[in-house]
């Protein structure tokens, strides 16, 4: 069995179940982090209609949550889903602008991290973040099929 998560008629991803169900409980969880609805819709008769404006907003506000973290925990826990995000949104033509997120991060710092001996740590330069994270979202688009 499998669901389909579309925009219109156009499938961007047709997951497992197993996939499809954590995939729409962490869309839940960070839609209460980032106080934004994301535009996925409820999954009815395994398809998810996803509204792209809403959507697009959804998407810019996740990066710019994501590239405000240092705190290696909180990347490690957000990474893969914000990449998963990512191909996505390239499968709906949402322009991410990486140019203003790989700025200096907007906005105050999040989680930042305490370590014993080594101060804190700060988001990843907007470059090396931008790489890893379009890399990450390479690697998983795929193997997310349509």
């Amino acid at each position: 069995m499998s669901q389909y998560f579309d925009i219109g008629d156009e499938t961007l991803w047709n997951p497992s179940n197993g996939a499809s169900r954590l995939f729409r409980r962490h869309v839940a969880l960070f839609e209460a982090e980032l106080e934004l609805p994301s535009g996925i819709g409820p999954m009815d008769w395994d398809e998810c209609q996803i509204d792209p404006v809403v959507f697009r907003d959804f998407v810019h506000a996740l990066l710019g949550w994501h590239r405000r973290t240092g705190h290696a925990v909180v990347l490690a826990l957000s990474e893969g889903f914000a990449a998963t995000v990512l191909v996505l949104a390239e499968r709906a033509g949402i322009a991410v602008d990486w140019a203003r997120l790989g700025a200096a991060p907007e906005g105050p710092l999040r989680d930042v991290q305490v370590s014993t001996g080594t101060g804190t740590s700060a988001p990843a330069d907007g470059g090396a973040w931008e790489t890893g994270l379009r890399g990450r979202a390479r690697e998983l688009e795929r193997r997310m099929p349509r």
